[in-house]
């Protein structure tokens, strides 16, 4: 069997002391504390957050002092041989908004729909894309953190949003050649069949296609905390990009996945951390699997939900949780991965022209039912109707069929 690029294992910076309002009075001891925790358990990348209306907060103003704090933070990675993907638009952070006045009050106006919204962002995105380039531990940059959460806030249609991603990536590709350009969206754009960011969207702009995997979305509710369906919920978005893709050598990226409370219980992190790493570290189509977050938010700051203080591989005074513990016994034990034979399930509803359908893979459906059922048994891939060869044979009427392996 062929060996595959090693997975790279990485985690969403949430700084330990403050938070991301940290950025407003940057310490870059504190920050060079929290890399080494990271690096401490074989960590190769972190996923780092400016806050996009404190280095923007004029349409005219993209503020130097935020752009050096933020290349300041990159050079602190380099030291801990920790390479960075850099987010442009926070955007959404934890439950919290972060837009400019700009877009605000009597100035309001949608950042996906109107024209002098959209050239601020581009100029705003070539700056900061251009200067991260700079650094040689720069791998990639993402539009912004799920920014399909900023929606209905600010208006937009299905093909607003794609025009909108399409034109900063290429803004992107063009400030910063020689790294990935990204778009990162949430799971609605699978699921909610009435939302306007499509998966299209997700598999056919950028370099590779990112995916964020959360239980509380309704998965942990069908079987509990370590049920197939739970455990197995990243490998199933995973395996839906690659599906929708019609490229297929892309990779998917797991840019986000975390252990929440209470849908996992504390007693059962470091199991379900090794369940799911089992189940889609197999998955030839991943690229990489980065953590929400690296540390836990401090208990002095309110007004958060519950589960965001607690998602954290080390605590806010630099232990390490069970899911670091655990997940560093992963990276030690899995230098390498091959590749494996695998039966595949059709998938007749094409997420590509039929966005209105999508709640017919969304868990608790009968196809995400029939995969997860299948599952457990081993790894299934998820094929295109289109572009499945003849079905070995029949699972269920209007579910899909099952392929002989790849």
């Amino acid at each position: 069997m062929p060996l595959l690029d090693p997975i790279r294992h990485g985690a969403n910076y949430v700084p330990s002391a403050g938070w991301f309002h940290s950025w407003l009075d940057l310490s870059l001891d504190a920050v060079r504390r929290d890399f080494e925790d990271l690096a401490s358990i074989g960590l190769d990348h972190v996923r780092v957050f400016p806050i996009w209306p404190w280095i923007q907060p004029n349409p005219g103003l993209v503020r130097q002092r935020g752009v050096e704090d933020l290349l300041a933070v990159i050079d602190v990675a380099a030291e801990f041989g920790l390479s960075v993907a850099v987010d442009l638009l926070q955007g959404h952070l934890s439950s919290f908004d972060f837009l400019p006045s700009w877009v605000l009050t009597w100035h309001r106006r949608s950042l996906f729909t109107d024209r002098g919204a959209r050239d601020a962002v581009a100029a705003y995105a070539d700056r900061l894309a251009r200067a991260v380039a700079t650094r040689g531990n720069v791998f990639a940059v993402t539009l912004g953190n799920e920014v399909n959460n900023l929606y209905p806030s600010n208006a937009t249609t299905a093909e607003a949003s794609t025009a909108w991603a399409a034109e900063l990536i290429e803004v992107v590709r063009a400030a910063a050649p020689g790294l990935l350009a990204l778009h990162s969206l949430y799971d609605a754009t699978w699921y909610d069949p009435e939302h306007p960011f499509h998966p299209a969207d997700n598999v056919d702009l950028g370099d590779l296609t990112t995916v964020h995997s959360w239980v509380f979305n309704g998965v942990s509710a069908i079987d509990g905390p370590l049920g197939p369906a739970t455990v197995s919920h990243a490998d199933y978005l995973v395996e839906l990009a690659a599906a929708t893709s019609l490229d297929p050598a892309r990779p998917v990226w797991l840019q986000e996945i975390g252990v929440p409370r209470p849908d996992v219980p504390e007693a059962r992190t470091a199991e379900f951390v090794r369940r799911t790493l089992d189940a889609v570290t197999v998955n030839p189509a991943l690229w990489g699997v980065t953590w929400w977050c690296s540390h836990d938010l401090d208990r002095s700051l309110s007004d958060f939900p519950e589960r965001e203080y607690d998602l954290g591989l080390f605590t806010v005074d630099h232990r390490p949780k069970p899911a670091a513990k655990e997940l560093a016994a992963i990276i030690d034990e899995r230098r390498g991965r091959t590749e494996a034979r695998r039966p595949a399930l059709r998938c007749d509803v094409d997420l590509r022209t039929e966005p209105g359908r999508r709640a017919e893979v969304a868990p608790g459906s009968a196809f995400h039912a029939a995969w997860v059922r299948l599952r457990q048994a081993g790894p299934v891939a998820i094929v295109a109707g289109d572009r499945a060869d003849d079905p070995c044979h029949l699972t269920a009427r209007g579910i899909g069929s099952v392929l002989a392996p790849e």
